[in-house]
């Protein structure tokens, strides 16, 4: 059977630029001044599979890379060098609130992702209440989303990314932000995506949660590789080189 994710050779930096004014009064001063720039090496040589039915965890400090190796696996950004396949119908769950439009309320905005997402009228019309119930926000249903806080806003992403159908799913640990309730259920949903076979790739910063949902582990560091493996053994690998460093 063939993976459902592989990442060869992946490498990505990025431009940070820097202005050489200190105080606003030069903009006007010395207008033509250049802009210097330093280079970000996000990702460095970045090569893993995996397979189809695995629930795959990314760990590592902050500013690590992790955020962009999963915006390139969504097709977010488009890695310098490199190799990515994804095999299977795939749902990021990314960035909080994207592809919301805040000015309109929670019944539009379930439609319009529904249907962008590739469900039909028919589908979306005996998904939608489910989708409400599992968000708990049947009673802002009618509430510009502007006016939502961030655990609301993740509720209801969640809630519709989970009604698309697919075989691979990217979490980020936007999930976080959840309360501890509606954590609680988005895990339950986690058992049920092993038992159907799904490949889950899951950021997160907790180590409880690695432990308890993931078959493997990706550790990355400073944009490099640095193990992959059981989550015992990579959980054990990242406390190694906190006690040394």
């Amino acid at each position: 059977m063939a993976a459902a994710i592989e990442v060869a050779g992946v490498s990505k930096s990025f431009r940070i630029p820097h202005e050489q004014r200190t105080y606003f009064k030069e903009y006007f001063l010395h207008p033509f001044r250049g802009t210097t720039y330093e280079r970000n090496e996000a990702l460095q040589d970045v090569t893993f599979s995996v397979e189809a039915g695995e629930f795959f965890g990314i760990f590592g400090p902050n500013g690590s890379g992790k955020s962009t190796l999963l915006r390139i696996l969504a097709g977010i950004y488009v890695p310098d060098a490199g190799l990515v396949r994804v095999n299977g119908l795939l749902s990021p769950f990314i960035e909080l609130g994207i592809g919301f439009n805040l000015e309109l309320n929670a019944r539009d905005n379930i439609r319009i992702n529904s249907t962008l997402a590739g469900l039909t009228e028919r589908q979306l019309d005996a998904r939608f209440d489910e989708i409400l119930e599992f968000s708990e926000l049947e009673r802002f249903v009618d509430q510009k989303l502007k006016n939502y806080s961030s655990g609301m806003l993740v509720r209801l992403a969640y809630s519709i990314a989970i009604q698309i159908p697919f075989e691979v799913l990217l979490l980020d640990e936007v999930l976080a932000v959840g309360d501890e309730s509606f954590q609680e259920k988005c895990f339950a949903t986690f058992d049920r995506f092993k038992d159907e076979g799904k490949t889950v790739v899951l950021v997160t910063h907790d180590l409880n949660l690695l432990s308890r949902f993931c078959d493997r582990v990706l550790l990355i560091e400073n944009g490099v590789v640095r193990a992959t493996g059981s989550s015992d053994d990579v959980i054990e690998v990242y406390r190694e080189d906190v006690l040394v460093g």
